[in-house]
């Protein structure tokens, strides 16, 4: 039983490690920064969204 334990942790460590590097690669860097972004850029359709209801308020 500990054998499958021991075994057990060694892929989960892998994985974590495999993840990381995932992460840390310079090749995904372009996305994660469009990702980073994405909170900022539905601020500006909210915004214009109610720039143009008021408007239609107004015309």
């Amino acid at each position: 039983m500990s054998t499958i334990f021991s075994l057990w942790t060694v892929i989960v460590f892998i994985l974590f490690i495999g993840i990381v590097v995932w992460a840390w690669s310079g090749k995904r860097k372009q996305e994660f920064d469009e990702a980073a972004m994405i909170p900022f850029n539905d601020e500006d359709d909210e915004t214009e969204i109610n720039n143009q209801e008021a408007e239609n308020r107004n015309a």
